[in-house]
C-alpha cells in the first residue's frame, strides 16, 4: 500500500429503484474511498438507501448525500424551475434522509454532492446556489460540498464562501469535457475507452489539466476523482484508473474535513 499523498476516489451509488437495478455497487465499493448516496429524488428508495449505507460501512467508506431534482424518469438530468425555498427544502429533505440512515448505523455525513441538473443549477444560478449552500451549512456539522472541476467564478463558489462551506473539486476521467469545462453527459451509456480515461487521469495528476474533446487543455485543481459504476465496462475502467493512482505514488483516502 502506498504511503504517498492521499487522493479521494468517489462514486455515485445507491441509484437502484425497487426491483430495477443500476450500477455495480457491491463490486465497486472496494475500489473507492467515498460514496455519494442517492436520496430518493432522482434515484434510490428507502430500502436501497439503507442497504447502500450499510455496504459503505462494511467497506469503510465515507458517505455523502447525493441530492437531485425530483425527476425519477429523467434521472435528475432535466432542468426544473425551482424557487429558492424549493431548493432549500429539497436539499434539507434529502440530506436528512441520508443523515438518518447514517445515524442508524453509527456514522456521520461526510459531504453533499448535488446530482445532474441540480449540480448545474447550484453552480450557475445565484438564488439556487445561496439556498443550497445555506441548507448544507444548516444541516451539516462540517459543511462540505463536492463539485465538478474546473470551478472558476461560479455562483457556487461565492455562496459557499458566504456560508462557510468547503468546496471539494472533483474530476471525471471516464467522461469527456467540453471546452467550457462542463462534462458531456452520456444519455445512453457506452463502453469507455480505458486507455483514454487513464491518459486523462495521468494528465490531471501530473499536469493539473484535463483535455477537452477539441484538444483544448483546461487547468484543474482536483482533490477527488469520480468513477462511475453504471457503464458496460465500469468495473474495468475503475480498476484501470485505480492502477494509475497507485502508479503515481498516491494512496486512496477520503478527503479530510
Amino acid at each position: 500500500m502506498s504511503t504517498g499523498p492521499a487522493l479521494d476516489v468517489n462514486c455515485d451509488l445507491g441509484e437502484s429503484f425497487g426491483n430495477w437495478r443500476m450500477g455495480s455497487d457491491e463490486e465497486i465499493m472496494p475500489l473507492v474511498s467515498t460514496a455519494n448516496v442517492a436520496c430518493g429524488f432522482h434515484a434510490g428508495d428507502p430500502v436501497t438507501l439503507l442497504r447502500t449505507v450499510r455496504l459503505a460501512k462494511e467497506h469503510g467508506l465515507s458517505v455523502g448525500a447525493h441530492p437531485g431534482l425530483p425527476d425519477l424518469l429523467g434521472f435528475g438530468r432535466r432542468r426544473i424551475d425551482l424557487s429558492p425555498e424549493d431548493a432549500y427544502a429539497y436539499t434539507v429533505y434529502q440530506v436528512g434522509a441520508v443523515q438518518a440512515a447514517l445515524a442508524a448505523e453509527g456514522m456521520e455525513l461526510h459531504h453533499v454532492k448535488p446530482h445532474g441538473s441540480f449540480m448545474s443549477m447550484v453552480m450557475y444560478e445565484e438564488a439556487t446556489a445561496q439556498a443550497v449552500m445555506s441548507a448544507v451549512k444548516n444541516t451539516c456539522r462540517s459543511p462540505m460540498v463536492y463539485v465538478t472541476a474546473p470551478v472558476r467564478d461560479t455562483e457556487l463558489e461565492a455562496a459557499a464562501e458566504a456560508h462557510g462551506v468547503r468546496v471539494v473539486q472533483e474530476v471525471y476521467p471516464d467522461l469527456e469535457y467540453a471546452d467550457d469545462g462542463s462534462v458531456i453527459v452520456q444519455r445512453r451509456k457506452h463502453e469507455t475507452d480505458i486507455e483514454k480515461a487513464q491518459d486523462q487521469l495521468k494528465r490531471v495528476l501530473n499536469d493539473g489539466e484535463v483535455l477537452t474533446v477539441t484538444g483544448k487543455r483546461l487547468s484543474v485543481q482536483a482533490e477527488s476523482v469520480c468513477v462511475h459504476g453504471d457503464g458496460p465496462n465500469a468495473l474495468e475502467v475503475a480498476q484501470a484508473l485505480l492502477d494509475v493512482v497507485g502508479e503515481s505514488g498516491r494512496r486512496v483516502s477520503a478527503v479530510r474535513h
